[in-house]
């Protein structure tokens, strides 16, 4: 598909942008916690920026737009909404993470429960954030090369050296500052088509009286225990991943950081029906015979809406929209890029190869590792390794049910031990691995979409029995001093 030069323009100019910023933002570093954590100085509205945006992925933006017209309608809103809504509830713990002064999940896991724990959650943790990054750079590259008639295997390059380049550069601060205009260029990129799709379809009436009736109902495609398990699942990877909880550590104190939840939530309200109208303006124009399936056939109906654009809006528009679906992924792929380097270099590397390392040999560490993970997630996503994806996105979920208790309740239970959070890091592994790979989601009769869900029950139990069995020498929340730098 021909580009429009403007278009490709536009687009140039967006990701040349995210190169500058990542090079200003690398003046602002004097140390690794200025690398990791940005120097904890986020207040509210930097940090609800990148919180949203990382969060904000492909999924939460074409994936929402291909709901909205293929069945959900309007209840496709709930996959962002539930976002929110765990946004809120983690504002309540939020303060407390903050508090903490780690740079890492693993690093409390280690000052909390000793060695062991945290290299258990260091390997954990990494392996999915390897496949997240993958992910997101296949999901950067298809959404490029489709929008702009490039290549894929260019399109990766492409994606993979921009936000790798970028995000070395200034770590957390050029993260969170093209986190913040790429929030602003998601939601504007798609707030913009909106008016061109309605006038496209002769209004919002034409639009409705073309869709099913059902397509209206809220409640379509989710009922009260699919929101809830939305919630539950989102609360724990939020809580516990690497890429959204660094946000909480960089805040500048514990009332930016609940304020800054807050303001994410906030956002994602907003942004959450903005993506689902455009699917059901879309569903509306293909009913009408306006928009061929088969347009979109040769990639997929989750680039429906994109290729519309390219038919029906102003280039300047067009380019907009694409920037911003594109930042949408490139958001959430540079925040899993540091999270991976910042586990390497401060729970291992730090801690079991070089444990006399300096600060900056230590962002050097970050810095080399990032590149790594970097160029290995190019290379899965040029040959679009689902299969490694899939394995690695397995992780995703592991690391949500063993530690989200342990990391959660030891912040407020001075009687959690050691041998709770092995047991519940355990349990939570084994009644996933079980519900994924060996019963098809089979569990004493029932069926569960969610493994996480029983794995969060079972790590729960095993967390609490152990706690009680083996309890702690020292009954404390406070975490063993380690200097930070």
């Amino acid at each position: 598909m021909g580009a429009n030069w403007i278009v490709t323009a536009v687009v140039v100019v967006y990701l040349i942008a995210m190169l500058f910023i990542g090079w200003y933002s690398s003046t602002k570093i004097n140390s690794n916690t200025d690398f990791m954590v940005a120097g904890r100085r986020l207040g509210p509205l930097l940090m609800a920026g990148t919180l949203a945006a990382t969060e904000i992925g492909g999924g939460s933006s074409l994936g929402v737009v291909q709901n909205g017209m293929s069945g959900y309608g309007l209840s496709a809103a709930w996959y962002i909404i539930t976002m929110g809504l765990a946004f809120v509830i983690l504002s309540f713990v939020a303060p407390k993470f903050r508090a903490a002064t780690v740079k890492t999940v693993p690093e409390y896991f280690r000052r909390r429960y000793g060695k062991e724990s945290g290299l258990i959650t260091a390997i954990i943790m990494l392996l999915p954030l390897v496949g997240l990054t993958a992910g997101q750079f296949i999901a950067s590259s298809v959404i490029l090369s489709t929008m702009l008639g490039l290549s894929y295997k260019v399109s990766v390059i492409i994606v993979a050296v921009v936000v790798t380049i970028y995000s070395i550069m200034g770590g957390l601060w050029s993260v969170t500052l093209t986190d913040f205009v790429q929030v602003f260029l998601i939601i504007l990129g798609m707030l913009a088509a909106v008016p061109f799709a309605l006038g496209y379809a002769g209004g919002w009436n034409a639009v409705v009286s073309n869709v099913p009736k059902e397509t209206m109902n809220i409640f379509a495609k989710y009922d009260l225990f699919g929101i809830v398990s939305l919630v539950i699942m989102y609360v724990g990877t939020f809580s516990v991943g690497q890429e959204a909880v660094s946000r909480f550590y960089a805040a500048k104190n514990e009332t930016a950081a609940k304020q800054g939840a807050w303001l994410a939530a906030l956002i994602n309200f907003i942004y959450a029906f903005i993506p689902t109208v455009l699917g059901i303006i879309v569903l509306a124009l293909i009913n009408m015979g306006k928009f061929s399936d088969s347009e979109f056939a040769a990639v997929g109906a989750r680039y429906a809406l994109p290729i519309l654009a390219i038919r029906t809006m102003p280039a300047i528009i067009c380019g907009l929209l694409f920037s911003g679906v594109i930042s949408a992924t490139m958001s959430s792929s540079d925040s899993d890029l540091l999270g991976a380097g910042s586990i390497f270099a401060n729970d291992i590397y730090k801690i079991y190869i070089r444990p006399k390392a300096s600060s900056n040999e230590v962002m050097n560490v970050t810095k080399i590792t990032m590149i790594i993970v970097g160029v290995l997630s190019m290379f899965i996503a040029l040959f679009n390794t689902q299969s490694i994806v899939s394995i690695l996105m397995f992780c995703f979920t592991l690391r949500a049910a063993g530690s989200f208790f342990p990391y959660v309740l030891g912040h407020y239970w001075p009687k959690a031990s050691k041998a709770g959070t092995i047991a519940s890091l355990l349990c939570g592994t084994i009644v996933v691995v079980y519900l994924e790979h060996i019963s098809k989601g089979y569990l004493f009769g029932f069926h569960f979409s969610q493994a996480i869900i029983p794995g969060l029950v079972f790590a729960f139990i095993g967390f609490i029995v152990f706690s009680i069995i083996f309890p702690p020498q020292n009954q404390t929340t406070e975490l063993i001093h380690e200097d930070e730098d």
